[in-house]
This record gives C-alpha cells, sequence and structure tokens, in this order.
C-alpha cells in the first residue's frame, strides 16, 4: 500500500476495497471466486488515478514532490552512478550531512556528485537535517565543484530542499554568504554542470548548486524563490492560503519551462516518482546522458558563457 495524499482518497478507498476482497478470496476455504470484482475495481482505480494526475493543481503537485515515500538524492545517487565515493566537511568547520557529494562514475565516465538528501525515516531526517544545509554543507559544495573543475571533471546535482537552514548558528557562521559563494563558483566552472530538481527547489537553497549549463525537473517537482506557506504568509498574512501562493508563484516544472527558467522535464510514472523509481531514474539517466553529451564538445571558457548567458536571458523574452 502506498501513502496516499489528501486528492488522492477515491483511489485509496478503490485499493482499500480491493484488498479486502483479496483477503477475502485467500481466507476462505478454497477460496471465494471474486476475480471478476477485483479486475472491475483495480480498471475503475487506474481510471481514477489517471482522472487524478491529468488535472494536478500547482499545490497538489507540491504534495507530490514531498511525498513521504518519493526517492531521494541517496536512491537516484546509488540507481545513476557507480563508483560513488563520498567525500565529508568544508576543511573549516564541519561535516554537513544535508547535502551529500564526492565523485563517481556515470555510463563509466567520472562525474562530480552533489545533491540535498532529506532523508527517508525519522532517524536519518535528523541527520540530514531534512535537506536544510548549513553553511558548511555549501563550503563543502564548493570544494568539490573547484576539485571537479581542478581536474576537468563533469559536475551532476540533485536538488531537494525546502531551502537552506534558517537557524541561529548556520546565520552566525555566514549563510548568505555561503550561498553566494556557491552560486558564484557555479558561474566560474569552465566544465560542464547538469542539475536535477527531483523534489523541492527552494530558495537559494537550491540555487546555490543548481547554477547549471542544463537544469531539469522532474514532472511533480516544484521550484520556488519561497514555500508556498511562506509566500501565503508573507502576502496574506496567511499559511492557510499556500494553496493560491502555489498558484500565483508559477512553481510547476511546466510553468517553468514555459518562462524558460529550465531546459527540460523528466517523465514520471502515472501516480508520481514514489510509485515506479526504478522507471523515473531510467528517465533521469538518459536526460542526464544526453544534457552531459550536448556539452562535451565545448571548451572551458564557451561553457562559462553559456551559463552566464542562461540566467542573464531569463525573463528578457517575457512580455
Amino acid at each position: 500500500m502506498y501513502s496516499y495524499l489528501d486528492f488522492e482518497k477515491p483511489i485509496a478507498d478503490l485499493d482499500g476495497q480491493i484488498m479486502e476482497l483479496k483477503k477475502l478470496s485467500e481466507g476462505e476455504s478454497g477460496g471465494v471466486d471474486v476475480a471478476e470484482e477485483i479486475a472491475r475495481l483495480e480498471k475503475r482505480s487506474a481510471e481514477a488515478l489517471v482522472e487524478a494526475y491529468r488535472k494536478l493543481t500547482p499545490w497538489q503537485k507540491a504534495q507530490v514532490a514531498r511525498h513521504p515515500d518519493r526517492p531521494h538524492c541517496s536512491h537516484f545517487a546509488e540507481a545513476l552512478f557507480t563508483e560513488f565515493t563520498p567525500l565529508a566537511g568544508d576543511r573549516n568547520f564541519a561535516e554537513d550531512h544535508a547535502i551529500i557529494a564526492g565523485f563517481a562514475r556515470f555510463d563509466g565516465e567520472p562525474v562530480a556528485v552533489i545533491g540535498q538528501e532529506k532523508g527517508s525515516d525519522t532517524q536519518s531526517r535528523l541527520k540530514h537535517n531534512f535537506g536544510m544545509a548549513r553553511p558548511e554543507g555549501y563550503r563543502k559544495a564548493v570544494r568539490i565543484m573547484e576539485l571537479a573543475n581542478r581536474f576537468a571533471i563533469p559536475i551532476v546535482t540533485l536538488v531537494d530542499t525546502a531551502g537552506a537552514y534558517p537557524g541561529i548558528g548556520a546565520e552566525e557562521r555566514g549563510q548568505a554568504e555561503a550561498i553566494a559563494r556557491s552560486t558564484e563558483t557555479c558561474l566560474q566552472l569552465e566544465v560542464p554542470m547538469v542539475s536535477v530538481v527531483i523534489g523541492e527547489g527552494g530558495s537559494g537553497g537550491a540555487i546555490a548548486i543548481a547554477t547549471a549549463n542544463k537544469v531539469f525537473m522532474l514532472e511533480h517537482a516544484i521550484y520556488s524563490v519561497i514555500s508556498p506557506e511562506g509566500g501565503a504568509s508573507i502576502l496574506w498574512r496567511d499559511a492557510a492560503r499556500a494553496k493560491d501562493a502555489a498558484t500565483a508563484m508559477k512553481i510547476t516544472a511546466q510553468d517553468l519551462l514555459a518562462l524558460g527558467v529550465i531546459d527540460g522535464i523528466v517523465a514520471e510514472p502515472l501516480g508520481g516518482a514514489h510509485r515506479d523509481p526504478s522507471k523515473v531514474m531510467e528517465e533521469t539517466r538518459k536526460t542526464v546522458a544526453e544534457a552531459l553529451k550536448s556539452l562535451s564538445n565545448m571548451d572551458g571558457k564557451d561553457l562559462k558563457q553559456h551559463r552566464r548567458e542562461k540566467f542573464l536571458s531569463i525573463g528578457r523574452n517575457l512580455a
């Protein structure tokens, strides 16, 4: 059974009935022939799933992007890369588990990997601080990017954070400066850089490792300057209006592709990435491979200029 979201209640009810009928069939002596009814309910459930995901609102997409069973950075890293060797620490203050970074092989070629890890259960979420990095996390990312640049190794980043950690200690250690330095380092790189927003792309905490030559989003991921709840609190002094904020802020992959903020969308299986993780990871692998190939013939100066022009052009052609 899946963890169902609020708008998936009709699907949950149908799937519950299917499970009850299957238990009834298995529990009775000789079994009860309910195959026809199960098939009918399974068809209705599949149709309801298609209908629900055919017209998701921005707020519903935000819920899917935050689904507790959605695959996270560590899952993608395991599926996409081989020989992954994580590196720890910023050589200044401490290790930050919210950001996973190191070197690996992608389709046999060396790459640097940087990603935000939220964690999958209570213990791991606490360890990774729910994917909200502190300054040392961004300084670790800078260290890995500079190493990759020195040895001419492409960089792949996996973005999944509600935003950088806003705690007092993080601010005291220069959170804003660390984010700015990480963004600046992205812009100065002379190696190919590809980013994929796999869940949430929240504010500067996301763009600090996503100022790339090519930026992609999973179909039901979100990417915004602030969370819908935070935006509603500022605009209307009412976090309950998060649904309105989600719509107004244009946070979906489809909106951002139309606005020119991202370069493409990675298709998710029907019902979201959590329903078939292997399928979405294969689609992500293909997308990253094609992006790296398209950048492989550019020299360092061209890559740097390409990245600069890409971000300067955002919004210029809008009415």
